[in-house]
């Protein structure tokens, strides 16, 4: 059914992306299909990484450990912007449809004010991917 899985990883909150993993791997396995890994970071020095190369190492890293431990083929994929919190959104739809990804699972966090005024990641995903989107919180 859905043999290209895409999921948006933050790498600077592992902890947070365990629901969104777990359901992603259980359609893989049941569809046969593959989980790509997409991580956006910049080209400048960040907390996780002082370079994009590093940083791919250890979306790589991750990957394979997720992959490993949760029996299902991973690839990780980096998205290089200027700036990531303006560019976000959009890099996630054109690398969705780059992969040619049939389901986005994206991890999100529970409503808070903030969304009656400015739209969350995944509800951006969910309004405008052609792809379709599961959100798990």
């Amino acid at each position: 059914m859905f043999k290209t899985l895409m999921v948006p990883v933050d790498l600077a909150h592992p902890e947070r992306l365990e629901r969104a993993l777990a359901m992603a791997a259980l359609v893989a396995r049941a569809s046969e299909g593959e989980i790509h890994l997409v991580a956006v970071t910049m080209s400048a020095p960040t907390a996780l990484a002082h370079s994009p190369e590093e940083f791919d190492a250890k979306l790589e890293a991750f990957a394979a450990e997720q992959g490993a431990l949760r029996k299902v083929a991973m690839r990780a994929h980096t998205v290089l912007s200027n700036d990531p919190s303006i560019d976000l959104d959009g890099l996630l739809i054109e690398t969705a449809d780059a992969l040619g990804a049939d389901l986005v699972v994206m991890a999100t966090h529970v409503p808070g004010m903030a969304e009656y005024v400015f739209a969350s990641h995944g509800g951006h995903l969910a309004a405008h991917a052609k792809q379709s989107v599961l959100l798990v919180r």
